[in-house]
């Protein structure tokens, strides 16, 4: 008897995740294997001419009812001033019309860059939970952090493994995630945020 086909969607997130920058390279050699995996871990679309990432339904987590789950875009950002040094965290929450529902700016007191992009990763995230997001496109221009939640990378630092599980154990709260790596131009009202939660430390 004949296994069921796997969906198109988990098809490409298994690619996505076992590709490497190597085959890309060969079999796209003008395009940065990041925005080929960009391209199949999202489906973009165009605004204003450039390429904008969707909200795709890329990996399935299970729903505790029925109902229409909301969908939103997440883009967050962690900014060390010294790395280590004094840190922030922005986050930024879109619904389907771009439209801004939260905006989250938190001071984090000294840490690593890397540690200030995954407290930042955990501040949207709990956001998004409290407005109800129920499918979730994630976005952020920090490639390790992007990399190690796409499970790419291997998470070796031991300050960054608990922050890493805390992000998995939101992530299963959605009904729907994706990850992916943009360029910091694309984000940057997530790094305002960031820099903003940095300077609260005098207010």
């Amino acid at each position: 008897m004949d296994s069921e086909l796997p969906t198109r969607d988990h098809i490409l997130l298994q690619l996505a995740a076992h590709l490497d920058d190597d085959t890309l390279r060969r079999v796209f050699p003008d395009q940065h294997p990041d925005a080929i995996r960009g391209l199949l871990l999202s489906r973009p679309s165009v605004a204003a001419g450039n390429l904008v990432p969707a909200v795709p339904p890329v990996r399935t987590m299970p729903a505790d009812n029925a109902a229409t789950a909301c969908r939103c875009r997440l883009f967050t950002d962690g900014a060390s001033r010294g790395n280590p040094g004094q840190a922030g965290a922005g986050a930024v929450l879109l619904d389907e019309q771009d439209e801004e529902l939260a905006a989250c700016s938190v001071y984090l007191g000294v840490c690593t860059n890397n540690v200030a992009e995954y407290k930042a990763l955990l501040v949207g995230l709990e956001e998004a939970l409290c407005q109800g997001c129920g499918q979730l496109a994630i976005f952020l221009d920090s490639e390790l952090i992007v990399r190690q939640v796409q499970g790419l990378y291997k998470v070796k630092n031991e300050t960054l493994l608990p922050l890493f599980h805390q992000v998995r154990e939101r992530l299963d709260q959605f009904e729907t995630w994706s990850i992916t790596h943009v360029p910091r131009a694309q984000n940057t009202r997530a790094d305002q945020l960031a820099n903003q939660g940095i300077d609260q430390r005098h207010g």
